[in-house]
């Protein structure tokens, strides 16, 4: 099972011809580390990105995977497929 808990690194993927680009950062826990790559970085960066917690890395998809997961504990801007909730919530 999943810690979302536990804290994780962020590394950003990179994008191609731009010198520009998010920074690796730390999170407190890794549900906030995957809320902010889905919700807060740009799109084309984001399947090469990559979370570590605990010594296990999570790739862009298993990113995705990991927020829409029905164990996911924060509340999601977007709903499966990336559409964006109005009023909703999670």
């Amino acid at each position: 099972m999943i810690n979302y808990n536990s804290p994780a690194e962020l590394y950003p993927g990179r994008q191609h011809g731009s010198a520009r680009g998010s920074r690796y950062q730390r999170f407190p826990s890794l549900a906030e580390a995957i809320q902010y790559a889905v919700e807060e970085l740009p799109v084309r960066l984001q399947a090469s990105s990559l979370i570590e917690v605990d010594e296990v890395r999570y790739g862009g998809d298993q990113i995705r995977s990991l927020y829409f997961s029905e164990d996911y504990p924060l509340r999601r801007a977007f709903v499966d497929g990336g559409q964006a909730l109005r009023g909703k919530t999670a």
